[in-house]
């Protein structure tokens, strides 16, 4: 039963990852510079996990890699815009709101279905435990 715990967790360690991934891209909404303030859109993080056996051999889901989404910027016609380039549009992050809102509402509900998973196993193992006692 040890096993079921070890699943859970890992369930909800893949699913932080995920919505710190999510609010890293929604905090860089209209990031259009950077580090060193060049003009150069930030891009969408997406989290890889695969199911089964991490390194140890426990089962569960792990997180394989962060990847950069691969997708185009969008272009908005801002000739005023101190990042705009010479043909008068702007460079901004691949990112949609309304896309990261549905998967931070998905992650939340994996991580909580995780949870009631995990207090259900503790549940049953403290029951199983009273009737040996």
């Amino acid at each position: 039963m040890f096993g079921t715990f070890d699943i859970s967790t890992s369930g909800m360690m893949a699913q932080r990852v995920r919505l710190t991934a999510i609010a890293s891209n929604l905090a860089n909404l209209n990031t259009t510079e950077n580090a060193a303030g060049q003009p150069s859109p930030y891009q969408r993080e997406m989290v890889l996990m695969a199911a089964g056996a991490d390194g140890k051999g426990t089962p569960g889901v792990r997180v394989t890699n962060v990847v950069k989404d691969p997708s185009p910027p969008r272009l908005v016609y801002d000739p005023t815009h101190p990042d705009a380039g010479t043909d008068g549009y702007v460079k901004y992050p691949n990112v949609d709101q309304a896309t990261e809102m549905v998967d931070a509402i998905d992650a939340t509900r994996a991580f909580q279905a995780n949870v009631t998973a995990f207090e259900s196993t503790k549940s049953i193992m403290a029951s199983s435990l009273r009737i040996l006692a």
